[in-house]
């Protein structure tokens, strides 16, 4: 996932290059000072618009507006997230809060004076914010935008702040005790609902009513707040589109996406859903004998169905006793220290770059690690990312780029350098063990870095395409392309080593695990396929049930029902994910045919994909760099649907 924000470089003092321009920001602002500079900033780029904004039509210039504009852009998006990237990271309450302010006012602010475009097409742009409409109509419309981006802001916040947890003893908890806080007199343990205590939890813990204790206090989260906050956006959604002139709020999203419309969306998931049932269905009967068997052996009612808290529990055994994957001994050989110089080394061979690690950088926490970019072959300097890998509380509780500056020309000359932060939840050093990661957590992580890789290696003329504001429906290609590396053996071997001696993963070890990518194929890719058709029909109409919908379409296409009383803590609009068919075709159809770590094909996937950013479509970018139209058959392919022999790539 990747989070689209611009925001400072935080440096610490560098030599400076002539062809490089960088801002360099505190991050230790206070409440007081964030809220200060936030009017500041608005005020500064408020004066430059109504500059233009009282040119008579005679003195109108590509100077005096269109390059006026470029660079006021350019600068606010330099230095707002300053301001609004604290409330995901600080470590201080009142300081998110302040952030969280700061990004509602900026958000108000953008929905009065800083209309997004497509590749400066600015009279389309126009048409999409109601500037060809009537004075009273345009008032509506930024009073509709600035109530969603409130609430989208509130959404998150909810989420963030949350900080539930419960007690559950050693023996409800199996041998999952590793890292948690315990009561010594009762031996109870707290259970928070980050990443590294909930995953663990649903695919170890035996106890069926523990797993669904924790399934339902984690999708309850911020619960009676945050579904008030969702179906209200549905709701204003579907008014902005109608005002807008738009049949629903899906189709005005995906006009500027590679998919286009609902049409063809619907086609998509429709076809592959017909593909993948008859899997899934096999795999909810093998998944039932073995509930049915452990039942039998526990002495345990067996209930005749699968359940939410039950599906990835018997994922995990599915891994286990159909792949024979011994996840505990794989988890040694992926300490993450070993797993980052790995990962870091993987790019900077594939990508042509350079890494070196600054010590002296301001942060915001002391477990951040920052690190300088450089092209290996010209040396220049592409840019900064920030490693922010371990919970704490009121942290943003995902993984997600956070894009922090926009790598694009500057109005004197030279390149503005980039910068980005990934955030994660990687499990903490503890009990004399260092942070290891499972399996689909180096996958995540190596994702996540591509994000950042895409915003470091950007080179555009304008900031509003830099990095990874491409169409919604292709912002995950890149990143999903090069997940593919955690699949293979070489890569699989520079990052990782056994956290006590060094040694590789054994050979039969490390062939279960790729063996096991086709593991779960069918119900992995129906519960996006019904994540995908929730984000439809909520966005197909103007109210919503978020929770029956989600409900009939989790019995209807993936047969498991759905936890009682869930929340969809998911709001973000059309998530499907034809991202998967491109991002397939690209790596089987090149780097899998020409080397995977081929500098080569590296190299140009480096300059023809990321560096154009958005300032190109993204269905030209791939013809360009395939030699010819995306086809579905590589990812049918990965997932064990086809063979390779029938595929056409």
């Amino acid at each position: 996932m990747r989070v689209t924000m611009t925001i400072l470089n935080g440096t610490a003092q560098r030599p400076a290059r002539a062809y490089t321009h960088s801002i360099p920001l505190s991050w230790n602002r206070s409440p007081e000072d964030i809220a200060a500079d936030t009017e500041r900033l608005i005020g500064t780029v408020t004066k430059v618009y109504d500059e233009i904004g009282r040119l008579c039509v005679d003195a109108v210039s590509v100077e005096n507006t269109l390059r006026a504009l470029a660079n006021v852009k350019m600068d606010y998006a330099a230095r707002r997230h300053a301001l609004d990237f604290p409330q995901y990271v600080s470590p201080c309450r009142a300081v998110r809060l302040a952030s969280a302010q700061a990004d509602k006012r900026g958000a108000e602010h953008e929905a009065r004076r800083l209309p997004p475009n497509r590749r400066l097409r600015l009279l389309a742009s126009g048409r999409r914010n109601g500037l060809h409409l009537c004075g009273e109509t345009r008032e509506k419309i930024k009073k509709t935008s600035k109530l969603i981006s409130e609430l989208s802001i509130e959404f998150n916040k909810n989420l963030n702040e949350d900080n539930t947890f419960l007690l559950v003893s050693r023996q409800q908890l199996g041998r999952f005790v590793s890292g948690l806080d315990v009561d010594e007199a009762s031996g109870v343990y707290k259970v928070t609902l980050a990443y590294p205590h909930y995953f663990p939890v649903m695919k170890r813990c035996r106890d069926p009513e523990t797993r669904r204790k924790m399934e339902t206090a984690f999708h309850s989260r911020c619960k009676e707040a945050n579904t008030i906050v969702l179906e209200r956006l549905v709701a204003l959604r579907a008014e902005l589109a109608a005002l807008l002139g738009y049949g629903c709020h899906a189709n005005y999203v995906l006009e500027v996406n590679v998919a286009k419309n609902v049409t063809n969306v619907d086609a998509f998931l429709n076809a592959l859903q017909k593909t993948l049932e008859p899997v899934g269905a096999r795999e909810r009967k093998y998944m039932m004998a073995l509930k049915k068997r452990e039942c039998l052996t526990s002495g345990r009612c067996f209930d005749g169905r699968l359940n939410a808290w039950d599906l990835p529990y018997y994922m995990d055994q599915v891994e286990r006793r159909k792949f024979a994957v011994d996840k505990d001994k794989l988890l040694e050989y992926f300490p993450l220290d070993a797993v980052t110089e790995g990962l870091l080394g993987i790019y900077r061979d594939l990508l042509g770059l350079r890494f070196s690690r600054v010590l002296a950088a301001s942060v915001w926490h002391q477990d951040v690690r920052v690190y300088d970019a450089h092209d290996a072959d010209t040396g220049e300097e592409m840019g900064r990312f920030y490693l922010d890998l371990h919970p704490r509380e009121g942290k943003y509780g995902h993984a997600a780029c956070f894009a922090l500056q926009p790598g694009c020309k500057v109005a004197e000359g030279g390149r503005l350098l980039p910068a980005a932060a990934l955030v994660a939840n990687f499990t903490k050093p503890a009990g004399g063990l260092p942070s290891l990661l499972q399996h689909h957590e180096v996958e995540t992580y190596f994702h996540e870095f591509g994000h950042v890789m895409h915003e470091i290696c950007s080179k555009v003329t304008f900031s509003e395409f830099s990095g990874t504001q491409v169409e919604t429906d292709f912002v995950e290609v890149p990143s999903q392309m090069l997940e593919n590396w955690v699949w293979e053996k070489e890569p699989l071997r520079r990052m990782s080593r056994h956290y006590k001696d060094g040694s590789a993963i054994p050979e039969p070890l490390l062939d279960k695990l790729i063996a096991s990518r086709v593991a779960n194929t069918g119900l992995m890719n129906l519960r996006q396929v019904v994540l995908s058709k929730v984000d439809q029909s909520l966005h197909t109409s103007s109210t919503a049930d978020s929770a029956a919908v989600f409900a009939k379409l989790c019995q209807d296409i993936l047969g498991v029902p759905a936890t009682e009383g869930l929340n969809l803590f998911f709001f973000k609009l059309i998530s499907v994910f034809g991202h998967l068919v491109y991002s397939m075709d690209i790596y089987f159809s090149r780097f899998k045919k020409e080397g995977i770590l081929n500098p080569k094909v590296g190299k140009e996937y480096r300059r023809i994909i990321l560096e154009a950013g958005g300032s190109v479509d993204g269905m030209d970018m791939l013809q360009s760099f395939l030699g010819r139209a995306p086809c579905q058959d590589a990812f049918f392919q990965c997932k064990g649907l086809i063979s390779p022999s029938n595929a056409t790539l």
